[in-house]
C-alpha cells in the first residue's frame, strides 16, 4: 500500500463510534492511539463510558457501550505504566476506512480528544509536521495546507 502524507493535526470520523469530524492528533511519539473517555466502567460484563469532546456539543457526554474490549497497560511519556481498556474500532482518512485499537483514557487536560500513535500510523502514513487537515480538507476538496503536485 502506497504511504500518505499526514500532517500532525486532522479530523477524522469513526464510523462505528458514530463520530464525525473529530479533532485528532498525530503522536509519532506515542505507540498507541487513544480516545478521551470519562466515568470507565464495567457493568454485566459491558464497559460504559462517556466521550468527552466541548468542541462537539452533539457527542460531549455521548455514551458507549462496548461488548468487547482488553485491559492493557501503556507506559505514559512520563514513564508510568497506566492500567488502560482497549477497545477495536475504525476510523475514516482520506475516505477510507481503516481499523484502529484505541485506549481509552481521561485526557481532561489535553487539546485533542483523540491521539493516533504509530501503531495505527505505520505502512499506511508519513507525518509532515508542516501540514494540518490535510485528510479533512481532502475530502471538502479544498487543498490548503495540502501537498501541490
Amino acid at each position: 500500500m502506497e504511504k500518505k502524507v499526514i500532517g500532525r493535526f486532522d479530523k477524522a470520523d469513526f464510523p462505528l463510534l458514530n463520530l464525525e469530524n473529530i479533532s485528532i492528533k498525530i503522536d509519532t511519539g506515542a505507540y498507541t492511539s487513544s480516545i478521551h473517555c470519562e466515568n470507565m466502567e464495567e457493568i454485566d460484563d459491558m464497559l460504559v463510558c462517556k466521550f468527552l469532546d466541548e468542541e462537539h456539543p452533539l457527542y460531549n457526554g455521548k455514551e458507549f457501550i462496548f461488548k468487547d474490549y482488553d485491559i492493557v497497560f501503556v507506559r505514559s511519556s512520563n514513564g508510568i505504566i497506566q492500567k488502560r481498556y482497549q477497545v477495536e474500532s475504525t476510523i475514516k482518512l482520506f475516505e477510507k476506512i481503516f481499523k484502529i485499537s484505541l485506549t481509552l483514557s481521561a485526557r481532561q487536560e489535553m487539546r485533542f480528544p483523540v491521539l493516533i500513535g504509530r501503531k495505527f500510523l505505520t505502512k499506511k502514513f508519513i507525518v509532515d509536521t508542516e501540514l494540518t487537515d490535510v485528510s479533512y480538507n481532502s475530502n471538502s476538496h479544498e487543498h490548503k495546507n495540502s501537498i501541490q503536485e
